[in-house]
C-alpha cells in the first residue's frame, strides 16, 4: 500500500491560529472546531481526500524562500481582484509575473511570508 498525504505543514513564529484564520478566509475552508487562539498547532480541515492545512508554531524565523508553494487558481474572479481580495486579508505582493499576454501570475507572501502564486483566474 503506498503512504497517505495527510497534511501540508506550515511552520509559524507567530501565532498559528491567526496564519490558518488567513488561509481559511481565503481559501473559504474551516478550521478545525477542536483548534482554538494559543493552541500550538491549528488545523484547516479541507474536504475527503485533500491533506489539511496544518499550522505549526516553531521558534526558528523562515530564512529563505520556500521550496515549495501553492500556485491558486482564482474561480469566479480575475486575477487582479483575486489579488486585491488577498492583499485585504493580510497578504503582501512580492512580484508581479504577468506578461503583456495576460500569462503569467503574480508572487504573493502570507503574513509570516511564506509565498505563493496567483494564477490567471477563468476571468482573466
Amino acid at each position: 500500500m503506498n503512504p497517505t498525504l495527510r497534511h501540508l505543514t506550515f511552520d509559524c513564529t507567530g501565532e498559528p491560529y491567526e496564519l490558518a484564520r488567513f488561509w481559511s478566509e481565503f481559501l473559504g475552508h474551516p478550521i478545525s472546531d477542536v483548534d482554538k487562539p494559543g493552541d500550538d498547532e491549528v488545523l484547516i480541515e479541507l474536504p475527503a481526500g485533500t491533506p489539511g492545512l496544518l499550522f505549526v508554531r516553531v521558534e526558528e524565523p523562515k530564512s529563505t524562500k520556500n521550496r515549495i508553494h501553492f500556485d491558486i487558481a482564482p474561480t469566479g474572479r480575475t486575477r487582479a481582484e483575486e489579488v486585491e481580495r488577498a492583499v485585504s486579508l493580510g497578504a503582501r505582493i512580492h512580484a508581479d509575473r504577468t506578461l503583456p499576454n495576460g500569462r503569467g501570475w503574480v508572487v504573493m507572501t502570507d503574513p509570516e511570508g511564506n509565498e505563493f502564486c496567483i494564477e490567471r483566474g477563468e476571468r482573466g
